[in-house]
């Protein structure tokens, strides 16, 4: 497929979208034009403030169409629903898509000022519920932690929440600085070695895609990736869901490399490979494509066309801000702080990605909510749980919500 040149000021093309859902534009929140898709949004037989309201979150490499399979049945439910394209991707303009440019505006406090600005832009004090996919389950979860008032419920998917970061324990032996460099709640790994040189030291040498991603090169590796861009995430979604059998994710028993050599080259890389190369390796068939029913090819084209037209380095920053350690201090302000209002886990049960950050489950479970009754593994799903399982994803959180309700 013919690569669509690179330019974030070209006009895109109208959205494929199923009819109930629409596409706008909504200026001045924090800074940014944001888009966003609703459906539920009709005033026939009364105005959507008398919904309720969910609010949808997206992670990468994705957009508030991510969402398009689950927002109708939503509606239908009776919630006014809002997805919007977070900073850095797809139509919201106003970001900094300079690899040396704001990287503060990416961090996590910041995205969750981007939330609760689209909150109150369209007029409203509060939603029922935030639901969050992939790095958007952390914006998901900060927002439930930081303003529990707007934010009045929270579901994250695919990507566990283990907690606001630990204070420094200089009594601690052995102290020295945060490895992980995570800012959602991974266990601490203070007392061991580097895990990259670990990692690199390997007999089959290896990095982690975190830091990666962080790199200078990761965005135009991918954008301007050897099999060409359509393709490259053709593949990257593929390995990373249920179609690819050899996702079959245990717990790790922890953070070291020799632990981490054991997850799939899509998350602990072979050290000399890009991403575009790493997934290259397991590109799907020409059948298993035309076999796909939950990303067929004119559906893959909407992401294709718009990281073709914006480049990813916006959508890479959030891994920046993730893995150094520049706004790790702001964070360690709520350390021991947990998530109170209602809380619900959904994910593929073939999805490596709630299980790369050993015991993070079981921390999000415990500690990180305190009202997290369901952690639901979906059947037939991998990382892209609301694509791949829709009508799954639909009934459990049609169900949290209603029994949050009831309550």
């Amino acid at each position: 497929m013919t690569d669509i040149p690179l330019s974030t000021e070209a006009t895109p093309s109208p959205l494929p979208l199923p009819a109930g859902i629409r596409s706008r534009l909504v200026p001045d929140i924090n800074g940014l034009t944001m888009h966003l898709l609703e459906a539920g949004h009709e005033k026939a037989g009364g105005s959507t403030d008398e919904r309720p309201r969910i609010l949808l979150l997206h992670g990468f490499p994705e957009l508030a169409y991510s969402w398009r399979k689950i927002m109708l049945p939503l509606a239908a439910a009776g919630y006014h629903v809002i997805a919007p394209d977070q900073r850095g991707y797809g139509r919201t303009t106003g970001w900094d898509p300079d690899y040396d440019g704001d990287l503060s505006s990416y961090r996590i406090l910041n995205l969750v000022r981007d939330a609760v600005g689209l909150v109150t832009a369209l007029g409203y004090r509060s939603v029922d519920a935030v639901v969050g996919h992939d790095f958007g389950s952390f914006v998901a979860a900060w927002s439930a932690l930081l303003r529990p008032d707007i934010f009045r419920s929270v579901v994250l998917m695919s990507a566990p929440f283990g907690g606001p970061p630990p204070l420094p324990n200089p009594a601690a032996a052995g102290m020295s600085a945060r490895k992980d460099g995570s800012h959602g709640g991974a266990a601490s790994t203070q007392n061991q070695p580097d895990i990259h040189q670990a990692l690199a030291a390997l007999p089959r040498p290896r990095k982690h895609y975190q830091w990666y991603y962080s790199g200078r090169e990761a965005a135009d590796d991918m954008r301007h990736a050897p099999q060409g861009l359509h393709d490259f995430l053709r593949a990257y979604y593929h390995q990373k869901s249920a179609d690819w059998k050899q996702n079959v994710p245990f717990e790790l028993a922890s953070w070291t490399a020799e632990e981490l050599q054991k997850v799939p080259t899509y998350y602990v890389m072979d050290l000399h490979e890009g991403m575009a190369e790493t997934v290259a390796h397991e590109m799907p068939t020409p059948a298993e494509v035309a076999a796909n029913r939950w990303l067929p090819d004119e559906e893959l084209l909407v992401y294709s066309s718009e990281f073709a037209r914006t480049g990813f380095q916006g959508a890479l920053q959030w891994y920046r801000c993730l893995t150094g350690q520049r706004f790790l201090c702001e964070l360690q302000l709520w350390s021991g702080v947990a998530i109170d209002v209602p809380a619900c886990f959904i994910a593929g049960q073939s999805d490596w990605g709630i299980r790369q950050r050993p015991g993070d489950l079981e921390r999000m479970r415990t500690r990180a909510c305190t009202r997290m009754p369901g952690v639901h593994l979906v059947e037939g799903a991998g990382h892209w749980v609301q694509q791949e399982q829709p009508a799954e994803v639909v009934r459990l959180l049609l169900g949290f919500l209603r029994g949050t309700s009831s309550r």
